[in-house]
């Protein structure tokens, strides 16, 4: 008895190991992708040249390829060649709040990862590296943030920008009037048409703005940065999985060598919908971004 008993025991086991794996249901986002056929991406309008809007309805932009690429990684995590892609647009204010309430599965545009939204969503490894300037004519006198005393500045709601001139307006006391337009578009024809002396933002996105301007040529971004910040993609927190497909696909994109050509795309090539070139080259910042990529804000660096 205790011989047959081994013999079960031992069959049982061989059987245990030669049973093939079985693939774990997948859960959160990707549970949501899987059932309901659908990956929504999130995407801004104006944010060239990450993520916009040029003469059609589907969205472009640096930010959008790398986006994609993430599509196409969840297509073969689930085995869903035929995964259907959806376009929701969002705004500076909120992009957050529909990634949180799951209208939204992945936003990649030109949102900032820091301490304050780590709280409120995931963000993936970095897809860029920027520093806060200012866009102002050639022509204004305006060389840095000091010249901005008195005068009136824009810069788009709910960025860092924002809340970082509204900091040192009051606590350099600079009497500026500081504007607050609802997106990038918007702040730059505040600038262009006068109603306003500088835009503060990133310095990738000023490039964006001054290259569709009836006259880029009168146009020029100056100042000491205010900040540096890292962009990335968002989406729902305590989602392990689902962030693990993003930040594969991410890191093999810059492994690859993928990510130079479609930074020369969008950087250093003229771009929709005017043909103009940036001249925006990768900094040695952005290099060390991509060769060691990582989740962390850069305040956490």
């Amino acid at each position: 008895m205790r011989f047959s008993t081994r013999l079960i025991s031992a069959a049982t086991l061989a059987a245990l190991i030669a049973a093939p794996a079985i693939a774990a249901e997948p859960t959160g986002t990707l549970k949501k992708i899987k059932d309901s056929g659908v990956i929504v991406l999130g995407h801004r309008d104006s944010s060239i040249p990450f993520s916009y809007l040029a003469t059609e309805q589907t969205p472009i932009g640096y930010s959008h390829d790398l986006q994609l690429k993430v599509v196409e990684a969840v297509k073969k995590e689930l085995k869903m060649p035929n995964l259907q892609v959806k376009y929701n647009l969002v705004t500076s204010q909120t992009r957050i709040p529909l990634v949180q309430n799951g209208t939204v599965d992945l936003e990649c545009g030109s949102t900032t990862n820091n301490l304050e939204r780590q709280k409120q969503v995931a963000f993936s490894v970095g897809i860029f590296e920027i520093g806060t300037r200012l866009l102002t004519a050639k022509n204004s006198g305006i060389k840095d943030f000091a010249d901005l005393k008195g005068k009136n500045v824009v810069t788009t709601a709910g960025t860092t920008s924002e809340r970082l001139i509204k900091a040192m307006n009051v606590e350099k006391q600079m009497g500026m009037n500081v504007i607050s337009a609802k997106d990038h578009g918007e702040s730059f024809l505040m600038l262009e048409s006068g109603r306003a002396a500088a835009f503060m933002m990133d310095d990738a996105l000023l490039y964006g703005e001054m290259a569709k301007a009836k006259n880029p040529g009168n146009w020029q971004v100056v100042g000491k940065p205010q900040s540096y910040e890292i962009y990335g993609c968002m989406m729902r927190k305590d989602d392990a999985a689902f962030k693990k497909v993003v930040d594969d696909a991410l890191k093999a994109t810059y492994k690859s060598g993928e990510i130079n050509k479609i930074y020369a795309k969008w950087f250093t090539s003229p771009v929709p919908p005017k043909g103009l070139n940036l001249n925006f080259p990768m900094s040695e910042d952005m290099k060390t971004l991509l060769a060691k990529p990582t989740d962390k804000s850069a305040e956490q660096q």
